[in-house]
């Protein structure tokens, strides 16, 4: 292929997308990807599609896909890495705040595998990811190889540290003091979140992708997580019956667990493996990409041996 060619297959949208333009704030060098727009529900979603192989599918749901950057950057040369800014966050549209569910990042992941026609996916989930994604993806239960849980959950929320958590995060005032303050992104774009590796232009780039109708659209689905019946309904159905029988690997920060999401995960999978990043936060894949990118490969490797030789795997054509 000539470099003309190659030059415009990178510009040509994949199938069930439409081109996205790229934002001012967010220069190729802090994401060096191909983003493109995907209309689910009546909203335009941002979907980055990159790089060939088998299929990897990051979901989160709360701030936005750059969170994946680091770890997507390591496994695109021999992974298919594909990842969505849930609705009303990123790069997508936004919604008002009475229109932003779980429910509707949940029908967003659902989309994502079925009009990108994607198949033995391993299914990556962080932070509210974990019921989303997981609700979406049990949809569609055959399309899905394996699970990989980074710092989420999968259940109703129980228990008054949780559900407390949750309605105080969740509060219109709350909401509003941090959409004018930016204080929780701002501390989320620290060491302390996602910014452990990341130089002072990056985490800029991260806070310019939320702004404050991102940081609104944050509070929004933890007021959601409170009463998404319906979707943590579909996760446990997804994880007590389709996906009983995946590999699981769950990657935790060690000083965020405080719910104790680790021991519930083994209680559901006993043969999980689980993995610890040191001196971890909320955002494992940023405080360590390096570790958590090889225990992908690793989950991957345990994908292909446990799966019919002849299964369809890799970017279709």
């Amino acid at each position: 292929m000539n470099s003309a060619a190659f030059g415009q297959a990178l510009l040509t949208p994949k199938r069930g997308l439409r081109p996205l333009g790229r934002p001012r704030w967010l220069p190729p060098a802090a994401w060096p990807f191909q983003t493109d727009a995907l209309d689910v529900g009546g909203s335009t979603v941002a979907v980055t599609d990159a790089g060939h192989g088998p299929v990897l599918l990051f979901v989160h749901t709360g701030f936005w896909s750059f969170v994946w950057r680091d770890v997507m950057q390591r496994l695109s040369s021999e992974f298919r890495c594909v990842c969505f800014d849930a609705p009303s966050t990123g790069q997508s549209g936004r919604l008002a705040v009475r229109d932003i569910t779980l429910a509707r990042a949940a029908d967003v992941t659902t989309a994502v595998l079925e009009r990108l026609d994607l198949h033995d996916v391993t299914l990556i989930v962080h932070d509210l990811g974990g019921p989303s994604g997981i609700a979406g993806a049990g949809r569609v239960p055959d399309r899905v190889g394996a699970l990989c849980v980074v710092n989420a959950f999968g259940w109703t929320p129980s228990g008054a540290a949780f559900r407390g958590m949750l309605a105080l995060m969740g509060s219109s005032a709350m909401r509003e003091v941090d959409a004018w303050t930016g204080v929780l992104p701002k501390v989320t774009s620290t060491a302390f979140g996602i910014g452990r590796h990341m130089a002072a232009h990056d985490r800029r780039v991260f806070l310019a992708g939320i702004g404050r109708q991102g940081t609104r659209a944050f509070h929004a689905y933890l007021n959601d997580a409170r009463r998404a019946d319906a979707v943590y309904a579909e996760a446990s159905r997804a994880l007590t019956i389709p996906f009983r029988r995946l590999p699981v690997v769950t990657i935790f920060g060690e000083r965020n667990d405080p719910l104790g999401f680790q021991p519930q995960w083994k209680r559901l999978f006993p043969n999980v493996r689980q993995i610890v990043i040191p001196k971890g936060n909320h955002f494992p894949m940023c405080d360590d990409p390096d570790l958590v990118s090889r225990s992908i490969r690793e989950l991957q490797r345990e994908v292909v041996r446990s799966t019919n030789p002849f299964g369809r795997t890799g970017r279709e054509s």
